[in-house]
């Protein structure tokens, strides 16, 4: 039935291109974004999934923050360590010279003040081993615990070890010296039991350390996997939305002309009166 109130075809065109509209708007989308789900519009389910993973990467970045922090805080340790087995070496050295009885008055006092002065180095790097106000060697710190998961409920722990003069590990006195033979022989068995004993603190300092990167190496992979399964579940496939979009764009143009096309019906009603 021809009338000028209805137009049953344009309606039909109309939804059509309205529903083309739409499916363009959304290719559109995912072209400009680079999303497939971009909110909670698009796939309420995927989104949600990935909100919840983002999550736990930035929680996974908090966890590298804190190991970087003790992995550094251990290190410095390790190599403050070092320096003083070294120094401890030549301590050694200079109270097996000193405990010579024959040495002349000139030569026992060299020996004596290379002694302190390697033995106040030792006092210098101990306080000064520090990184972000953490010292591990200086008796100020018992442990550092490093976060080792994203729930926050998991720990890698440091334990301190005390590398100050006169303690348990350096037992040479801030105030030891060699100034005489008798001094310098039985310095020799302390700075022996000093070096035994801190090469075991080392150790397991170096242990720790170690852990802490094996865990960093871990929580780098489950980030980056995180990551990967995210992009898995909202990213876009650019190739098939553009093939997508110059097919909507087609069916777009076709849709407008058959409008076009149904708009002009009820002019033919004109014909009827002519």
């Amino acid at each position: 039935m021809l009338s000028v109130n209805s137009n049953y075809g344009a309606m039909v065109a109309l939804q059509n291109l309205n529903a083309t509209q739409s499916m363009l708007a959304q290719t559109e989308n995912r072209i400009s974004t680079g999303f497939a789900v971009s909110g909670p519009k698009d796939n309420g389910a995927v989104w949600a999934v990935a909100q919840s993973m983002r999550a736990d990467v930035a929680s996974l970045a908090a966890v590298t923050t804190s190991l970087n922090s003790a992995t550094s805080a251990t290190d410095v340790a390790v190599a403050a360590g070092q320096s003083i087995s070294d120094l401890l070496t030549q301590m050694k050295a200079k109270a097996l010279a000193a405990s010579d009885n024959s040495l002349d008055a000139n030569s026992r006092a060299a020996y004596n003040a290379d002694f302190v002065a390697l033995r106040d180095q030792i006092k210098s790097i101990v306080s000064n081993a520090s990184f972000n106000g953490v010292n591990l060697i200086d008796g100020s710190t018992i442990k550092v615990e490093a976060l080792a998961n994203a729930k926050g409920n998991a720990f890698i722990t440091v334990t301190a070890r005390d590398l100050s003069l006169g303690g348990s590990i350096v037992s040479i006195a801030a105030t030891n010296t060699i100034s005489t033979a008798a001094k310098a022989s039985a310095m020799i068995t302390t700075v022996e039991n000093s070096i035994t004993t801190l090469n075991l603190g080392l150790a397991q300092l170096g242990t720790d350390s170690k852990k802490l990167g094996v865990q960093q190496t871990f929580v780098s992979s489950l980030s980056d996997t995180l990551t990967q399964g995210i992009g898995n579940l909202v990213n876009a496939d650019l190739a098939r939305e553009s093939a997508n979009l110059t097919a909507l764009q087609t069916k777009q143009q076709l849709g407008i002309q058959a409008l076009a096309i149904a708009n002009q019906a009820p002019a033919a009603v004109l014909a009827l009166f002519r």
